[in-house]
Order: C-alpha cells, then sequence, then structure tokens
C-alpha cells in the first residue's frame, strides 16, 4: 500500500474557498489512486504545518513566506479555469516518491 500523502489545502481564512477546494483536490487523488490526509488551514498557518511535514501545499492565497514544500495555486478550482492544468500538477507532485 502506497504511503499517505500529506496535504495542505489553504486560504485566507481557512474555512470557505479551502472547503471547495479541498473536495477537488480529495476527487484528484481518488481518481489517480492517491491515498492522502487533506488538512484545511489558514494561509498564516502554513509555515507551523510545512515543519511538521507535508507534501503539498495547495493555496489560493499568497503565501507568508517561502516554503521548501511543492505549491500549488488551487485558484482554478474557484474561477472553473484551468481546472484540468491544476489538477494535473497536483497528481504529478504526488505521484513522485
Amino acid at each position: 500500500m502506497p504511503a499517505e500523502k500529506q496535504i495542505l489545502v489553504a486560504c485566507g481564512t481557512g474555512i470557505a474557498t479551502s472547503t471547495v477546494v479541498a473536495e477537488k483536490v480529495s476527487e484528484v487523488c481518488r481518481k489517480n489512486g492517491i491515498v492522502a490526509n487533506i488538512i484545511q488551514c489558514k494561509a498564516i498557518e502554513i509555515p507551523s504545518y510545512a515543519a511538521q511535514g507535508v507534501d503539498l501545499i495547495v493555496t489560493t492565497t499568497p503565501l507568508p513566506q517561502k516554503i521548501s514544500v511543492p505549491v500549488v495555486n488551487g485558484l482554478a478550482y474557484l474561477t472553473g479555469i484551468g481546472e484540468d492544468q491544476v489538477s494535473e500538477r497536483i497528481a504529478n507532485e504526488l505521484k513522485k516518491p
């Protein structure tokens, strides 16, 4: 069984838009056979969570600082423009060992 991937989904408040994006990311994981734990948070909380070890960050807002974890802009899931490309990038990042 593949290792569970840890994914942060962040927006300004950690509530509204991150919920929509988290559902889309969950769908991408299901379609690609990726086992994932998705954590929703506020953008300001990203450094704290990232320090605990995450595999990917999907955000709808600019990050408060430079992070050493791959980051994908998930705004396409809110606008509907470029969703396929974002989904592909998420899947590719999560398939990396």
